[in-house]
């Protein structure tokens, strides 16, 4: 791994075991976080890490060491919030501020012109604070805006860069998690778990149907299209079902790494779609994968396949998904992101019963939240510091 003296300050922040130990620098693949309702330019993601055993046998990332000071003294960041429906979850707010003095959007308002100049850093969640020229303006300290999830779609990367602000983003703790929702709805719909459950627990029920039917995974063909970081574990997973897998992506994986998983390019998505019988959308939202699914790929597919989306909601012209299942054009779907999130009440998405629809929970889980928090931290302090930065996201 990359070391470097400026590495020497450093003090390790404990992640969980079975991180993947990433190479010092490299062009970061289609890959998907947590969805957002913002459409941005394509991104360059550039990723430098610096991890070490830990204590507890796993891996660690490392963050610059600060000093032991009073919280006065603690470079700012701001946060929409801490704790409510939108806020920055209480036991994250802790983990930030044992480097920083955290500063809420409403306490930045009340008083602008002492606060302004205490923010060095923005911490990103969910879309929110709303990084416009206006804030940037506002604040001229400002260094870095550290982003909490690895899609930065939402952010407009050339106009931050034009105030000579950084931003990063945590693709360390996404993978694993993001790879397990696709697998589960990928078993949800083939197995019609959630119409399953409605029946057994609903109280008009009298008998189980013995024609109630859904199809196997084991053995299926299991198409990827973007086979980066969170692709390549779900290739791993399907594998354990003795899944045929195709996958499609702007690069090939090279030949060693498609033996391990047993997977199998198409250099045409178009090859994929045709044979596979469940699709799985792992890439990131650019201008080329806006609406990437639209009616004429949808009509490639399978009537008896299923389309999975753990990206970004844009990435699907949902129109025509909605036709598409109306229609029997394909057998199912199960979405863990739409567009926009939450969808309207009264959407057709939410009216048909070949669908599985989920609250963007791809990385919801109690150890993904910490260590995006941690890669996070890690990066702002990086910038701050002036130290190479673990995961630096480029405007191209």
């Amino acid at each position: 791994m990359f070391r470097s003296k400026a590495f020497s300050l450093l003090k390790p922040i404990s992640l969980m075991s079975g991180q993947p130990n990433l190479a010092y620098k490299f062009i970061h693949p289609a890959i998907a976080s947590h969805g957002h309702r913002c459409h941005r330019g394509s991104v360059d993601y550039r990723q430098r890490y610096k991890t070490c055993p830990s204590s507890a046998g796993g891996r660690t990332i490392s963050a610059p060491q600060t000093k032991v000071m009073a919280e006065e003294e603690l470079p700012g960041v701001l946060v929409l919030d801490v704790g409510g429906t939108h806020g920055v979850l209480e036991n994250l707010a802790a983990l930030l501020k044992e480097h920083f003095r955290l500063i809420t959007m409403k306490e930045f308002l009340e008083n602008k012109k002492e606060m302004s100049k205490k923010i060095q850093s923005v911490f990103v969640l969910e879309c929110r604070p709303n990084i416009d020229q206006e804030l940037l303006e506002s604040l001229p300290n400002l260094k870095v805006i550290g982003n909490f999830g690895v899609g930065v779609d939402h952010l407009d990367l050339k106009m931050i860069s034009n105030f000579g602000v950084k931003v990063t983003n945590t693709p360390h703790a996404v993978a694993d998690p993001t790879a397990d929702i696709g697998i589960a709805l990928m078993l949800a719909s083939a197995r019609r778990l959630v119409e399953g459950c409605q029946i057994a627990v609903s109280p008009d029920t009298k008998y189980f149907a013995v024609d109630w039917l859904g199809v196997e995974v084991t053995r299926a063909t299991l198409g990827i299209i973007g086979m980066g970081s969170i692709g390549y574990k779900v290739a791993q997973r399907a594998r354990a079902f003795d899944m045929r897998i195709l996958y499609h992506n702007r690069n090939r994986r090279r030949k060693e790494e498609e033996e391990a998983v047993g997977a199998h390019y198409c250099e045409k998505m178009e090859d994929l779609l045709q044979q596979s019988d469940f699709v799985m959308l792992v890439v990131n939202l650019t201008p080329e994968t806006h609406r990437l699914i639209g009616k004429k790929e949808l009509g490639l597919m399978k009537p008896t396949a299923t389309l999975i989306n753990i990206s970004r909601g844009a990435v699907i012209d949902q129109d025509a998904l909605v036709e598409a299942l109306q229609n029997k054009v394909i057998r199912a779907a199960a979405l863990d992101v739409t567009y926009p999130e939450p969808l309207p009440r009264d959407h057709p998405l939410l009216k048909l019963n070949n669908i599985i629809i989920t609250p963007h929970i791809g990385t919801a889980t109690v150890r993904a939240s910490r260590m995006m928090a941690e890669e996070a931290i890690a990066n702002m302090l990086a910038v701050l510091n002036g130290q190479p930065i673990p995961s630096e996201v480029f405007p191209k």
